[in-house]
C-alpha cells in the first residue's frame, strides 16, 4: 500500500509552530471525559478524582455549561469553586481541558438583552432553557462571551492543571441558524464582503428570475418562510453565512485565549452529522481537531458509520492525529430507542477511533447525572457505580490505552480517496430538486460501506484537494461542482488516476446556477458523456441492468461522447441505454454510475474497477472484521477489530500490544475483541 497524507485545498490545517497540536503535558494517549462537578457536593469530588486515577484518566473537560455559576450576575464572578477543583485535579496528576462556557448564556443575559434569543425561519423566537439557544450575531451575546472568556484566560492561562482550551461546545447544535434582525444586519455585511456590489450579487443570485432584483442592501433579508420555494442561491449563501458567523464566534474567543496563554485551543466538531458547519473551513482554525461521535444504536452495522466519522475527522485534521472528544460508554438518551452497548462494544468502538487516527478517547460524561435532560445518558461512572460491568469496562479501556501509548503520533495509511463537500450537501437538499430521494449523506455512506467491506481505508478529501497520491478517487455526490474542482478531477484522470462518479454530480456552480453546455455540466468532459434527461423513478420502482443488477430512485438518458458502455439498462425509462460507463482519458479513466446501486450491486461495479485502478482489496477475512494500519517512525501498528460473534484468526507476526504476547505466524482475535499488532 502507498501511504498518503491528504493535502487539502480547503481542509489543509494552517501550520503554526507556536501553538501545540495536542494537550500539553499529557503523555501517551489521552483518556477521560466531560466532568461536571458543579452537579455534586464537593465531598464527591475527592471520590471522583480517586476513581479517575483507578480508571487511568489523564484529562477531563471542565466548565462547559458553567457560565451561570462563574458569572452569577453581570460582571460579578465566582471562581473559588473552580480554583479548588483545578488544584485538586492537578494534585492527582489529572490534566484539564478548560472550556469557555459560552454555549449556555445565563438567565440574566436573556433578561437584560432579549434580542439574544434566536428566531427560527418561520419567525418563532426560541426561549432559553435548553443549550446553544442564542443568536451568534447579537452584539450583547458577543460582548458577554468575550468578557467571560477574557476572565478565564487571564486567571487560568498559566495554571499548571490546564493542558488545553475548549471553546464553546458543539457549534451548530441544536441551533445552527438565526433569522432575527441582528442576523439580517450581519448577513448583509457578509454579502457585501463576498460579492462587493449589488450588481454582482444580483448577477450571482440570478435575481431576474421571478422579479427578485435588489436595489438596496437594506432590502435583503434572511431567507425566511415565504409563499413557495425561495431563491436557491440566496439560501445557499445564507448557509455559508451561518457557518461563517459561528466560526467568527469561535475565532473571537480563541484569539482572546491566545492573548493570555500558549496552550492549544479547540472546539468539538460533529463531522458526519452536522450539516450546517463547513468543517473544511473550520479545521484550519483549531490547533487540534476534536470530534464527537455517537452510534446510531438501532442501525445495522453501525460500526461502519463510526469508521466513516473517524476517517472524515482525520481528513479535516489534515491527516494529523485528532481527539475523540465525546462518545458514550453505553446508551445515549436522545434517540428514539436508546440501545445499550453489548459487552466489549465500548472498548471496540473506542479503539476503532484510535485505529483511524485518534490520539484521545473521551466520553460524555464522567459521572452520570441524577437530574436534568441527560440523566438517562450513560457515563464512565454509571448510576450503579463501581460494581457495574460498565465501570469494569472503563477501567479495562484505560489499561488498554496505556498499553498503546507508543501509537501516539503515528499516522493512518489509506488506500483510496472519497470527495466530501458540505456546500454540495447544502445545495443538493434545497427545495425543488428532481427527486426527494437525492440525499447527500446516503450516497456517501453507500459507497463508503463497500470500500469498508473491501478493507480499503479511506481518506476523505475536499473538492479541490491534490489527488496525485491516490490511485482511486470516488465521488459519491457532487451536485455543486466548481470549475476549479472539475479541473482537478480532469487533470487527475488525464495523469493516470481512476475516478468513479455517481449520478447528479457536476450540475451547478457555486451559485447553484446550471453549468452551460448540458449535463453533467462541469464533469461532462472528464466523463465523456452528456446526460440528455434526468429520469427520476417512482417510489419503490426499480430498473434492471446487465448482470442481474438492479437500481432504484434514479436513471438517466445518456448520450456517449467518448465514453464506452460497461452496463446497460434492460428496462425502465432508459431501457437500452448505458447505465454504467467508462471514459479513457489520457493515462487514466473515469467511470460513471447513473442509477442508485446499493449493496451487492454497487460492490459488483466497484470490484470491476479496483484491479484496473491498481487497488488491492483484502477479502481473506470474514465480513465485519475491520483491519486498519497506522504507521509510525519506527514501527507499523495493525489494528484488527472483530465485530462478529466468532473468533477470527489471520496470518500475522509481531507483538500484540494489548496482551504483550509475541505473535509468530497467526493472530487470534476473540469474538467482539480487538488486537493491535506492532511490526
Amino acid at each position: 500500500m502507498t501511504f498518503v497524507v491528504p493535502r487539502q485545498a480547503e481542509g489543509q490545517a494552517v501550520e503554526d509552530p507556536f501553538w501545540p497540536r495536542m494537550p500539553v503535558g499529557v503523555d501517551g494517549l489521552v483518556y477521560g471525559g466531560d466532568y461536571n462537578p458543579e452537579q455534586w457536593p464537593e465531598e464527591v469530588w475527592v471520590e471522583d478524582v480517586e476513581l479517575m486515577r483507578q480508571a487511568g484518566v489523564n484529562l477531563v473537560s471542565i466548565a462547559i455549561h458553567a457560565w451561570a455559576l462563574l458569572e452569577p450576575r453581570p460582571g460579578e464572578f465566582d471562581f473559588g469553586w473552580l480554583d479548588r477543583l483545578l488544584d485538586l485535579l492537578h494534585g492527582a496528576g489529572i490534566s484539564v481541558n478548560l472550556a469557555t462556557p459560552t454555549v449556555v448564556p445565563p438567565a440574566w443575559l436573556y433578561r437584560a438583552h432579549p434580542e439574544v434569543r434566536p428566531v427560527t425561519r418561520d419567525g418563532i423566537e426560541l426561549e432559553r432553557g435548553s443549550r446553544a439557544t442564542f443568536c451568534p450575531s447579537a452584539p450583547a451575546y458577543r460582548q458577554a462571551a468575550a468578557n467571560i472568556t477574557r476572565k478565564l484566560g487571564a486567571r487560568y492561562g498559566d495554571h499548571p492543571a490546564v493542558a488545553l482550551w475548549h471553546v464553546h461546545n458543539e457549534y451548530g447544535a441544536p441551533v445552527g441558524s438565526c433569522y432575527c434582525p441582528e442576523s439580517a444586519t450581519a448577513f448583509r455585511r457578509w454579502l457585501r464582503a463576498r460579492h462587493g456590489s449589488l450588481d454582482a450579487l444580483n448577477e450571482a443570485w440570478g435575481t431576474t428570475f421571478w422579479g427578485q432584483r435588489y436595489g438596496e442592501w437594506a432590502e435583503i433579508e434572511p431567507p425566511r418562510v415565504s409563499g413557495t420555494a425561495g431563491n436557491p442561491a440566496h439560501e445557499l449563501d445564507f448557509a455559508r453565512f451561518c457557518s461563517d458567523e459561528l466560526l467568527s464566534c469561535y475565532t473571537a474567543e480563541r484569539d482572546i485565549l491566545r492573548s493570555h496563554s500558549k496552550l492549544p485551543v479547540t472546539t468539538n466538531f460533529m463531522t458526519t452529522n452536522c450539516k450546517s458547519i463547513d468543517y473544511w473551513r473550520w479545521g484550519r482554525e483549531v490547533d487540534v481537531v476534536a470530534n464527537d461521535h455517537y452510534l446510531t444504536a438501532e442501525a445495522d452495522r453501525n460500526h461502519i458509520d463510526l469508521a466513516m466519522s473517524a476517517d472524515l475527522t482525520r481528513a479535516v485534521a489534515g491527516g494529523r492525529p485528532w481527539m475523540l472528544m465525546e462518545h458514550s460508554t453505553g446508551a445515549v438518551n436522545w434517540q428514539p430507542r436508546n440501545i445499550a452497548k453489548r459487552p466489549g462494544e465500548m472498548n471496540r468502538n473506542s479503539l476503532t477511533h484510535v485505529a483511524r487516527g485518534a490520539d484521545a478517547v473521551m466520553f460524555f460524561q464522567w459521572r452520570a447525572s441524577r437530574f436534568g435532560a441527560e440523566k438517562f445518558h450513560s457515563a464512565m461512572l454509571p448510576h450503579s457505580g463501581t460494581r457495574s460491568r460498565m465501570w469494569q469496562d472503563v477501567v479495562r479501556l484505560g489499561k488498554d490505552l496505556g498499553a498503546l501509548h507508543e501509537v501516539r503520533g503515528s499516522l493512518v495509511q489509506a488506500d483510496v480517496a472519497v470527495l466530501w463537500d458540505w456546500e454540495s450537501w447544502w445545495a443538493l437538499e434545497l427545495s425543488w430538486r428532481p427527486s426527494i430521494e437525492l440525499l447527500y449523506r446516503e450516497r456517501v455512506a453507500a459507497y463508503y460501506e463497500q470500500l469498508w467491506d473491501a478493507r480499503l481505508t479511506v481518506d476523505f478529501v475536499a473538492p479541490e484537494a491534490d489527488l496525485s497520491g491516490y490511485r482511486l478517487v470516488v465521488v459519491p455526490s457532487l451536485y455543486l461542482t466548481t470549475t476549479a474542482a472539475a479541473k482537478v478531477l480532469h487533470d487527475y484522470v488525464a495523469g493516470g488516476g481512476t475516478l468513479v462518479v455517481s449520478y447528479f454530480s457536476g450540475i451547478v456552480d457555486a451559485n447553484d446556477a446550471m453549468h452551460p453546455g448540458g449535463h453533467p455540466g462541469a464533469l461532462r468532459d472528464v466523463l465523456g458523456l452528456e446526460v440528455e434527461e434526468f429520469l427520476p423513478l417512482r417510489q419503490g420502482e426499480e430498473v434492471s441492468l446487465d448482470g442481474g443488477l438492479h437500481g432504484d430512485v434514479w436513471a438517466e438518458h445518456i448520450r456517449l461522447e467518448g465514453a464506452e458502455r460497461v452496463l446497460d439498462y434492460l428496462d425502465g425509462p432508459a431501457a437500452g441505454g448505458p447505465a454504467v460507463t467508462r471514459h479513457r482519458l489520457g493515462a487514466g479513466s473515469a467511470w460513471y454510475v447513473s442509477t442508485r446501486l446499493r449493496g451487492a450491486a454497487l460492490d459488483h461495479v466497484l470490484r470491476e474497477i479496483y484491479p484496473q485502478a491498481g487497488v488491492e482489496t483484502h477479502d481473506d477475512l470474514p465480513r465485519d472484521v475491520e483491519v486498519v494500519r497506522r504507521r509510525g517512525v519506527d514501527a507499523d501498528y495493525l489494528f484488527v477489530l472483530n465485530h462478529t460473534d466468532t473468533e477470527v484468526r489471520l496470518a500475522a507476526s509481531g507483538t500484540e500490544l494489548l496482551t504483550g504476547q509475541r505473535c509468530e505466524s497467526e493472530l487470534c482475535v476473540p469474538a467482539g475483541g480487538t488486537a493491535v499488532l506492532r511490526s
